[in-house]
């Protein structure tokens, strides 16, 4: 995790997204291997880092890093949809147990964000910087 750079940015971008199967049934672990290896391509083709994944039986913990183009928002509908749809290609028959009337993943997500320094000490750096 630190400082990447790009042509004409410099930049730390890591956001934590946690999301849920809808009505938050506990039945991704049947599917987490192939569920993992969905999420790892779909990062890889976005050029989203993954910096740290874990599937448990009713959500995901996605952690990742990446450049300050590709808003919040846009990376979390674009990991779900193409996720979501791989997951009914592979395992229509044992998903149909449970998600009836299709979809996959809750609407709701949270989110939040992480860097190397605190947001106390990002204040006290913009205080020194305005009396200089």
């Amino acid at each position: 995790m630190g400082e990447k750079r790009s042509n004409h940015t410099v930049f730390n971008l890591n956001y934590h997204f946690v999301w849920c199967p809808k009505y938050r049934h506990a039945m991704l672990e049947p599917i987490e291997d192939s569920l993992e290896a969905c999420f790892r391509a779909v990062c890889d083709e976005y050029e989203y880092d993954i910096l740290s994944l874990h599937i448990s039986p009713d959500h995901v913990h996605l952690f990742l890093s990446t450049h300050p183009k590709y808003a919040p928002s846009e990376i979390v509908r674009t990991v779900k949809s193409i996720t979501a749809r791989k997951m009914w290609e592979q395992h229509e028959p044992y998903l149909e147990e449970y998600l009836w009337g299709g979809g996959f993943w809750e609407q709701s997500y949270y989110i939040g964000t992480a860097g190397t320094v605190s947001s106390e000490t990002i204040e006290r750096y913009i205080e020194r910087t305005e009396h200089v």
